[in-house]
This record gives structure tokens, sequence and C-alpha cells, in this order.
């Protein structure tokens, strides 16, 4: 493994990755070599294959990354940052420490931890767990067994720099995903629940605009949060269960849907599903355990929403046909005793709102028993559009040649819906059909052009601009295509996204390129507002390249 110098540039690490990346597009043996050896995407490839995978600077610095031991260039960056850090003083340095071993809620700020960095941190300065409630952070048993003869009254009061209850340090530690970490944790929390630590202790969130000085008094974030909803750990979910941590936190459970294991354990415990949306997120997971997990314990397949965007749809079974889940997740609720007979709140039935979104099979679950009433026209050329038959909407198209502008707002709103799902197919036939373009929809009333900025789908981006989309189109936070842009290609919401392809789509089609900030920061002045990129979409919105 490289060694990186004990002062890490970000900018000559940044410059090492387009170069590793300009001797791959020369088709450089070694560097083709290098990325076999360290991305999972090239393993096992040869030199033409890895060759014509097209790689692009995230993918060279997720590379440079691998090689240096991190998981990711953001690890990597926010190791880099942090140790420049120490350069201040004692107290700024374990703070920015923390700020990699905890998430935004925990520590402040909109981040996520980053546990590699933290890691390689505390083995460049041990002193940075130095404070006992820091040493919860990293499960070191015996500052933790010291400050508790000291005071065993310590066990439940919070502390350090980010005023933490020791057992919330320790379950919500970024440093539990590590191995290394994981089982020294399990015995801090041992120790503590020894020691007498309330099992439910918590804090208010610090999700901006709270912060660790003035958290939130509504949102209170529990050890068991941390174990079960943030780091998905069964073993620690089930000790704090088994020590009397309240399953009903208000959080636990709807977060721990991602993990199907720290469900049936909180179910076990006596987690309440009506009134935590649950049965609702887990079709926004497509987790098939979780739902099954669920409805074992006896959720509600027709409970109702009680807040938007669910509400807007009315039940379980509709929200997961929105989200386009699979016929065995939509049987699954159907044979718990899903109302098939459910509409939305425009009185739109649950197969017709089936075939609208694409899900011929779905549909068939739920065809009424003998003979099915014809589908009119407007949803026959609905059903064709979604399904992605073109041709097929186009015959009905001739014989109605008002479609789709008489369909009215809530089928139109479908353009939008599709792209967020990812039904690229769906929205071209649409778009070529004579779709509105610019129609708002989806969970933040955004154009079908800000949906597929946020997939990072480069060739609906493409195509929806070269139809008359406008970056310009605000979406429900207020902001354009080029904010879309900001965000998820910084945050990557989608695997395998393609955000720098995104950006040229929009600069060829109207969107100004950016100029780099005057007082040197990372950000970008786009269109007269300063907005922050990936590396690579900064560099292609700053030189064209």
């Amino acid at each position: 493994m490289p060694r990186l110098p004990q002062r890490p540039d970000i900018d000559h690490l940044k410059r090492q990755a387009k170069a590793l990346l300009a001797r791959y597009r020369t088709r450089d043996p070694a560097a083709i070599a290098r990325f076999r050896n360290a991305l999972p995407a090239a393993a096992g490839r040869d030199d033409d294959a890895v060759a014509a995978l097209d790689l692009h600077l995230h993918d060279a610095q997720s590379c440079l990354a691998r090689e240096h031991g991190f998981r990711s260039w953001s690890d990597l960056r926010s190791f880099v940052i942090a140790r420049a850090a120490r350069a201040g003083d004692h107290a700024g340095s374990v703070r920015a420490w923390l700020a990699l071993v905890y998430a935004g809620d925990i520590a402040g700020g909109m981040g996520r931890a980053s546990p590699d960095a933290a890691a390689r941190l505390l083995d460049d300065d041990s002193s940075l767990a130095g404070d006992a409630h820091a040493a919860c952070a990293v499960g070191d048993l015996d500052r933790l067994r010291q400050a508790l003869a000291d005071d065993p009254a310590w066990a439940n009061r919070p502390g350090g720099p980010l005023a933490l209850p020791p057992l919330v340090a320790v379950t919500h530690s970024g440093l539990l995903q590590l191995a290394a970490f994981r089982d020294r944790l399990h015995a801090a929390a041992r120790l503590l629940l020894a020691a007498g630590a309330d099992p439910n202790q918590s804090v208010g969130s610090r999700w901006p605009p709270a912060s660790p000085e003035q958290p939130s008094r509504e949102h209170r974030l529990s050890a068991l949060y941390g174990a079960a909803g943030r780091n998905h750990d069964p073993g620690l979910t089930a000790l704090l269960l088994d020590a009397g941590a309240d399953p009903n936190d208000g959080e636990s459970l709807y977060h721990a849907l991602e993990s199907p294991e720290c469900t049936r354990l909180l179910l076990r415990a006596g987690a309440r599903i009506t009134g935590t949306n649950a049965i609702y997120r887990v079709s926004d997971l497509d987790r098939l355990e979780s739902l099954a997990a669920l409805l074992d314990a006896g959720a509600d397949p027709n409970e109702p929403a009680t807040s938007r965007p669910t509400a807007d749809w009315g039940t379980p079974l509709l929200w997961a046909i929105r989200r386009r889940r699979s016929p065995a997740h939509v049987a699954a609720l159907l044979a718990a005793g899903a109302d098939a007979a459910a509409r939305t709140p425009d009185g739109t039935d649950a197969m017709t709102l089936a075939l609208r979104h694409g899900l011929p099979e779905v549909a068939a679950l739920l065809q009424p028993t003998g003979h099915a009433k014809p589908l009119a026209d407007e949803e026959r050329f609905v059903a064709a559009c979604a399904a992605g038959d073109e041709a097929a909407a186009r015959r009905i198209q001739a014989a109605r040649p008002d479609l789709p502008a008489a369909l009215g707002e809530p089928r139109l709103r479908l353009l939008p819906e599709l792209a967020a799902e990812g039904a690229a197919a769906a929205v071209r036939a649409m778009v070529r059909l004579g779709w509105p373009v610019a129609t708002r929809g989806g969970d933040w009333e955004a154009s079908a052009l800000n949906h597929a900025v946020f997939r990072g789908d480069a060739a609906l981006t493409r195509f929806l601009l070269e139809h008359g989309a406008d970056w310009r189109d605000r979406h429900g936070f207020g902001d354009d295509a080029s904010g879309t842009l900001s965000w998820a290609s910084l945050n990557r919401p989608v695997e395998a996204g393609d955000w720098l392809g995104c950006a040229r789509a929009l600069v060829a089609h109207g969107m100004p390129r950016g100029a780099p900030c005057a007082d040197g920061s990372d950000d970008i002045v786009l269109d007269g507002r300063r907005k922050r990129f990936s590396d690579e979409v900064a560099e292609f919105l700053i030189t064209g390249r």
C-alpha cells in the first residue's frame, strides 16, 4: 500500500488522479493494471475490457483512495482535511476527528460518518480519543473503566466536545462499521450497561439548523437508534433491547428496515408498527424480507398514511405500486389482506394504477374476478406509454389525436413520476408522444429533467433537453437542474450514475459553465450563484474538459 505523505495535499492528490486517468485513456498497461487491482468494477478483466469501461475521474479518484486504504475518495478527502486541522489547536483537531466518527445528526452538519478516515487519523494521533467520552467512540475499555471507577454516575452523564451520553457515543460511532473496532465497541456497551447506564440514553438531533450547541428539542436520537437504525448492528441492537431499551423511540424501526435482522429484533421486542410509517417506508427500500417481518408481526396492510407524500396515495398497496415494487412485494401485501379495491384520493383503482406505472404483472395480480371491464382509450394509451410500447400508444393516438393533452394533471404527472423511478423507456415514449416535458411531480415536485439529473442518467438527461426540457425549470426545493446536479454529483444517490455526462448535456443545451470562487474555496459561481460539485463535474464546468 503506498504511503501518504505526512502532510498530504488534496490538490496534489487530485492531480495524481487526473494523471492516472490520462494514462488510462492512452491505454497505458500500468494504469490499467492499477484500476484492475483497486476497482471492484475492473477486477478480473483483461486490459481491453478495463479500457472499454470508459472510466472517469471519479473512478480514478476511487482507485487512488483504495490504493491508500480508503473505501472511497470521500473518505480520503475527509482524512486529508481533518489531518490538516491538526495544525491548529488540539480541541479543533478533536472536533474535526469526531465529525468523521459520527454522522451530522450527532456531530452537526450534513456529513456522513467516514470511519476509514477516522481510524487512520487515530493511528496517527491516539490523543484524539484521550477524553473519556471520545474513548467511547473507539471502545477504549481501560479508559472507560477508569472513568467509571472515578465516578460511577459518569455512565449517565453527557460530556465531551459533543455533549454525548456515553452509551450514545458508543452506539452512534461510525467505527462500528469496521471489524477492528466492532468487538471493542460491543464490549464498551456491555461495560456501560453493567455499570448502570440507562439503555434509553438519547440526545437531540444536531441536523441543521440544529447543532451540538443547540440540539433539537423535538427530535431525539436514542442509543438504540444508533445501533439498529444508523449502524444496522444486530448484536448491539439485541444487547440494548435485552437491557430494556425502548423499541418505540420514534426512529429505530423506520431506519432499521434496511436490515431485516435488526427489524425482526425490534419487532420481537415489541416495536409498534402503526403510526411509524414503516409499512410505507419498506416499499421505498424494496426489502421483501423486512416487509415479511412487518406483516408477520401484524402490520396493517391497509394502514392509512398520516403524512405527505404517502398520504397523497392512500394505502401501502397503492404506495408500493407507485414505487414500482415487484410482483412478489405486492403479492405479500395482498396475502396479508391489503385491499385490492383501494383507490387513490382521485379515485384511481389499484389495477389501473399498476398499468399507469408500467407494471402489467402487478396489474394481473389485481385483476378483478370475472370479465374485466375494458379500459378507456385514455388508460390504454397511458398503459402503453408506461410499458414503453410506443407503437401501441401511437395506434391509440391515431384514433385519439387529443391525447395526451386530454389526460388531465394526475396522469400527466406520470412523466416525472416514472423518471424518478428510472423508467427511461416509458419517459422517452411519453415525451415523443407529446407529454408536456416541464410537468412537475415526484416526491420533490420536480420535472423529469431534474429527476434524470438526480439519478445521473446522462442519456435521459440529453434526450429530455433535446426535446425541449429547460435546465432553469424549478423544483420543489426552489432550485433548478444546476442545484440538482450539485447535490447529486456530491452525494451520488444512485450507483454508477454519470453526473459528468449530465453536466455535459446541460451545458450543451444552455446551462452556463462556472468560474472558481475568488475566495479560493471549492465552490463555483454558476449563473451568479455559489454551488459546489464533485471534482470531475467542477473541472468540466470551469475548464470545459
